[in-house]
């Protein structure tokens, strides 16, 4: 054997052996977990409050994790193509948080059954594929109480993205939560057929603000009709997050999404081995639904109403869809006294009293 040779082989086993025994290695190496996002993170909106949940579960996690984000990715070819790539880089578990990616998902989380995959606001599961989502409704109708009480016109106005069941239930807890303290209460609808775009979005919001509506809400993801709001000088109750920097007078409260500890919980089961595919839906209860503070202009009489209905609603004692519930043509969907089950609300493809028009088909 030749002198280079005697020496290099050692080297070589030594370097081998202080690769295998390197954290970075071995089983304490951090746990790689990837996020993708349908809009520009921002300081508020969808996508803000999932990247605040995945900020809280890396301190949470401190030492334990490392994180990559891939924001503003279309849903559909592109999608798969990032969380692909997210898959073929390591990360052990993968979050998709826009339902249009629940496909793409699926579709990928089949090439890589090794891989753990969390799907936000979807239907479909996988032997590795989970899905989660927040009871946005219940909040929804708690901003109904609010607008409610705060509106002159009697009409609300509700800037939509896509007609999908998630998204007619919030306008119909809005609505029913409105009509729960004004009977008088009629809420018009102006879908832009898009999560993120601030232009059609504040268009929206103008729009309905011609048509006599004087407290406006959304299910966008920007901060658009807030702001429309605060320009028009009327009320609005924001989406996702806190909102009330860009309408400090127009700003009522928000429903807010709390992502954080349902990460932490989920990523520590990777960690510890323990993670299995579930249907995770969480509402006030959980810490998963939370109302923002409240504008000064809104009554005290109204917080308490609203503090105290979130209250049971978090206890179980009060559900925004106990009967009776009629659609918008007068039909009964559910007898007086019974509650909606989670089934039912979940297909929801129709829009309750008080929705003015039709729902797009």
């Amino acid at each position: 054997m030749s002198q280079w040779k005697k020496w290099a082989l050692p080297v070589a086993l030594a370097a081998g052996a202080a690769a295998w025994l390197s954290p970075a290695a071995g089983a304490d190496a951090p746990v790689k977990v990837g996020f993708i996002y349908v809009s520009p993170i921002g300081d508020a909106g969808w996508t803000f409050q999932h990247d605040s949940g995945r900020k809280e579960m890396e301190k949470a996690l401190a030492g334990k994790v490392t994180t990559k984000f891939v924001e503003s990715v279309p849903e559909g070819a592109d999608a798969e193509r990032v969380i692909r790539e997210l898959a073929q880089s390591g990360n052990k578990i993968i979050f998709t948080t826009s339902f249009g990616y629940m496909n793409p998902t699926l579709k990928v989380a089949k090439q890589f059954p090794d891989t753990d995959f969390e799907h936000a606001t979807g239907y479909k599961t996988d032997k590795n594929v989970g899905i989660y989502n927040a009871r946005f409704y219940e909040g929804r109708y708690l901003a109904g109480i609010v607008a409610g009480r705060m509106t002159k016109s009697n009409i609300g106005g509700y800037v939509a993205a896509f007609p999908i069941p998630e998204v007619v239930m919030g306008i119909n807890a809005f609505t029913r939560g409105m009509r729960s303290v004004n009977s008088k209460a009629e809420v018009k609808v102006i879908w832009v057929n898009a999560w993120f775009d601030p232009g059609r979005e504040r268009e929206a919001a103008e729009t309905l603000v011609s048509q006599g509506a004087d407290v406006l809400t959304h299910h966008t993801d920007s901060t658009a009709v807030v702001q429309a709001a605060e320009a028009k000088n009327v009320y609005a109750v924001a989406y996702h997050s806190d909102m009330s920097k860009y309408g400090p007078h127009a700003h009522l409260t928000a429903v807010t999404h709390q992502w954080g500890a349902y990460y932490t919980r989920a990523v520590q089961d990777v960690i510890n081995g323990t993670w299995k595919p579930g249907n995770v839906w969480g509402g006030i209860k959980e810490g998963m639904i939370k109302m923002g503070a409240f504008n000064p202009v809104v009554p005290k009489d109204v917080q308490d109403l609203v503090n105290k209905t979130a209250a049971e609603i978090g206890a179980g004692k009060f559900h925004p869809f106990t009967g009776p519930v009629k659609d918008n043509d007068g039909q009964e969907r559910l007898a007086a006294g019974k509650v909606m089950s989670d089934d039912v609300l979940s297909k929801m493809d129709y829009y309750v009293e008080g929705v003015q028009g039709k729902l797009p088909k």
